[in-house]
């Protein structure tokens, strides 16, 4: 028996209903006074010198108001994505913006964009990360590689390492550098009696969120600033951006989080500075919601990545050496997720002696973010490709090298500290025992492969604060000020409902603007729940210590002599001296009253991370005729800390697997060698549909955080990771072949199976 009354309980999310009858307001669906919508013109060139902009058409047309090129608006320095503006003299990838037309209506901006001409003088681009490292390469940025921030610290991703002090000062396109070692590693692989490597690719994969980004940006005359509506993961961040872009203070920016349609990592930041500079030029409401075309080809995807990783053991599969070199396509800007890879690559295995290197290097595509578990596929899949072959070379059972080697509680973790409680030994040790894979010799038997993979999260942190008050009806009404990503506002009402003594259905959640919230983090690294969780705890806590003292008062009692049942408050042993909680709220909520307002605070600054694992079992049929992998079965075994609601667990268990299906088999940003992307639409860049993705089962492992609510970790990141590594070890499983570049489509799985 749980020995709680809410958590833990499968509850289906609060907005559902709302969402799937289409009652949900997104920020496409605002209408403003006077607002104007956008479009913009897009560069046609990854690299081009623009000399002439002829917008006489597009003003002539039905509805178009304005045309505004770069010399319409202020200069601003673009050190970062966040401060990229409209082009100005150059282009530098397909898809910046050159121009944006503003119309009293979407259709009539469309039409307006069509009809803006551009000339242009093109360039040389570097388009591949082996172009950009060659010698001689064209420079993407003549005077020197900016240095704004990119997103992967607000989604968690620390990169760790050090950047590489001795690299030359001279121009050229490698962003930078990192390298971390401990031990000696040449002397270690000396040492091995085993020793496996091989080179792994991925390439850009994007996020592809149902809900394209889109934003509303309204002026406020009296102070310079404007209010912000958006599909963003970060409001706060947001306003932090908007406000360095129009050079006011943060308080003259008031930023709405709308509900958010899917972001997986790419809703941090992007164009809020833009359309804010362009509504405050205007002096009126702007509206910019991306096509699905403009989604693809100008907002930022997972970078490409080329992974070198080597493992050495010793004869009875004892891990000894771990070496990954890893290189980067960041597009236009720099970002530090290519030293973030090479570091997971070494995360939850134990080994005394470690080379970790990475280079990150610009080209002219469009920049890069985060996308769920930040190069973590392509990690694990490097990692857990060799760790199977190894088990191979070793003879021994792929599980228990795994098992052998597992980062335990109390070991050295990446970050200098060491582990606190971690269950990656216990999912390890619940997959081992599920029917997938104890199966697996007789799906072999059938011509199929199994395998199996794991991948870990370390977890990001960001403080938070929440406000809990008592309402006249006996509703608790919390307040906090991060964006919906995922039905967390359903976990949340759990853990309030558990602290305060109320049924959900009594708790009311309220996402505010971020003049009004309390400070929340932006929701991405499988931080929210888990950083933000125990603030709500403690608002309602606090909320309940208002309300029993003012029924002690009432009662004449201790407020220890009290209990909450039922909506009341009564005395311990005596029903019926009870009293309403809404009638409670009311005595401080009435003219002349004699009590403060029910109004509780909490607050959390967690320090400790809680990681969290997933392994996944996946059972492949590959035709060796044509080379497509039949994706059969799909077993996901994640170690959550406490489900506070299994049912949205399950989501994203399922939902980050068949993610990790697109990394596998579908999905790729593909360029030519201009430059120009080739799989520009939902026509050309392919994704799992519901039966693509195979069957998929969940099984829930619960091994309790320290500082978690209520023992909870982060869910949302560890289920997109092993996909990749278990479905190439199935392959190789069925056939032999291992797999090393995704996507393992039909054409590459034949061509490594004729080279067999």
């Amino acid at each position: 028996m749980s020995d709680f009354s809410f958590v833990g309980k499968p509850t289906p999310v609060i907005d559902g209903p709302a969402k799937v009858t289409g009652n949900l307001k997104y920020t496409a669906d605002l209408k403003l006074a006077r607002m104007l919508h956008a479009r913009f013109v897009l560069s046609t060139y990854a690299h081009a010198n623009i000399t002439g902009v002829d917008a006489s058409a597009a003003l002539a047309a039905p509805g178009v108001e304005r045309v505004l090129t770069c010399d319409d608006l202020p200069d601003v320095t673009p050190s970062s994505r966040a401060r990229l503006m409209l082009a100005r003299d150059r282009v530098i990838f397909v898809g910046q913006p050159v121009a944006i037309v503003l119309a009293d209506n979407a259709a009539a901006a469309a039409d307006g964009a069509e009809l803006v001409e551009v000339e242009y003088e093109p360039l040389d681009a570097v388009t591949s990360m082996d172009e950009a490292v060659a010698e001689g390469a064209n420079i993407v940025w003549p005077t020197g590689i900016p240095t704004g921030a990119g997103d992967e610290a607000a989604h968690g991703a620390d990169t760790g390492g050090e950047a590489d002090d001795d690299e030359e000062e001279e121009i050229s396109n490698i962003a930078g550098q990192t390298k971390m070692e401990t031990g000696d590693i040449n002397s270690a692989f000396a040492q091995a009696d085993v020793i496996v490597e091989r080179t792994f690719d991925t390439p850009m994969v994007h996020q592809s969120s149902i809900e394209t980004q889109g934003w509303v940006a309204q002026p406020n005359p009296l102070n310079g600033g404007l209010t912000m509506w958006g599909s963003v993961q970060s409001p706060f961040g947001v306003r932090q951006d908007v406000a360095d872009v129009l050079g006011v203070p943060e308080s003259d920016v008031t930023v709405n989080g709308m509900p958010v349609g899917g972001a997986f990592g790419a809703k941090f930041g992007l164009y809020e500075g833009l359309v804010g500079l362009v509504a405050t030029t205007v002096g009126r409401p702007v509206s910019l919601i991306l096509t699905r075309g403009e989604e693809l080809l100008t907002t930022n995807p997972a970078p490409a990545l080329r992974i070198h990783g080597k493992l050495g053991f010793k004869g009875d599969g004892t891990l000894i050496a771990m070496q990954s070199d890893v290189t980067a396509d960041t597009g236009i800007y720099p970002s530090g997720l290519g030293s973030f890879a090479a570091m997971q690559f070494a995360s939850f295995y134990r080994s005394p002696n470690l080379l970790l290197e990475s280079t990150n290097v610009v080209t002219n595509k469009q920049s890069v973010g985060a996308y769920r578990a930040p190069t973590s596929p392509t990690a694990f899949m490097a990692v857990e490709t060799l760790f199977d072959e190894a088990a191979a070379a070793l003879d021994m059972d792929p599980v228990e090298l795994r098992l052998k080697n597992a980062a335990r509680t109390g070991d050295p973790a990446p970050d200098g500290e060491d582990f606190s409680v971690i269950g990656m030994v216990e999912t390890l040790e619940a997959a081992r025992e599920h029917p997938l894979w104890k199966n697996r010799e007789e799906s072999r038997s059938k011509g199929r492969g199994v395998g199996i993979a794991i991948g870990g999260w370390m977890g990001g942190l960001e403080p938070g604060a929440s406000v809990c008050k008592l309402n006249r009806d006996g509703v608790l009404q919390v307040q906090i000020g991060t964006a919906d990503l995922s039905g967390t506002p359903t976990s949340f009402a759990q853990l309030a409902a558990e602290a305060y003594g109320v049924d959900v259905d009594k708790v009311r959640f309220v996402y505010s603007d971020t003049d009004s919230a309390p400070y929340g983090g932006g929701v991405g690294g499988s931080k929210t729940l888990y950083t933000l969780g125990n603030a709500v705890i403690r608002a309602a806590e606090d909320a309940r210590r208002q309300t029993l003292a003012i029924a002690a008062e009432e009662f004449e009692v201790s407020a220890e002599d009290l209990e909450i049942v039922d909506g009341r408050v009564q005395v311990r042993g005596f029903p019926d001296r009870s009293v309403a909680l809404g009638d409670l709220a009311g005595k401080a909520m009435t003219f002349g009253g004699k009590y403060d307002p029910i109004h509780g605070t909490g607050s959390q600054s967690v320090t400790d991370r809680a990681p969290s694992f997933c392994a996944q079992i996946a059972e492949v049929a590959v035709d060796e005729e044509t080379g497509e992998v039949d994706l059969l079965n799909l077993a996901v075994v994640q170690e959550v800390g406490r489900a506070i609601n299994p049912l949205t667990v399950e989501g994203q268990m399922q939902g980050g697997a068949v993610q990790g299906v697109g990394w596998a088999l579908y999905e790729e940003m593909r360029y030519d060698e201009e430059g120009q992307l080739l799989s520009g639409s939902w026509m050309d860049y392919a994704m799992p549909d519901a039966v693509q993705a195979s069957p998929i089962q969940t099984q829930i492992v619960e091994v309790p955080s320290v500082s978690g609510p209520f023992g909870a970790r982060g869910v949302g990141e560890p289920p997109v990771i092993p996909t990749v590594a278990a479905i190439a070890n199935a392959v190789a499983h069925a056939t032999g072949v291992r797999m090393t570049q995704t996507p393992m489509t039909a054409p590459r799985v034949l061509e490594a199976l004729k080279g067999r």
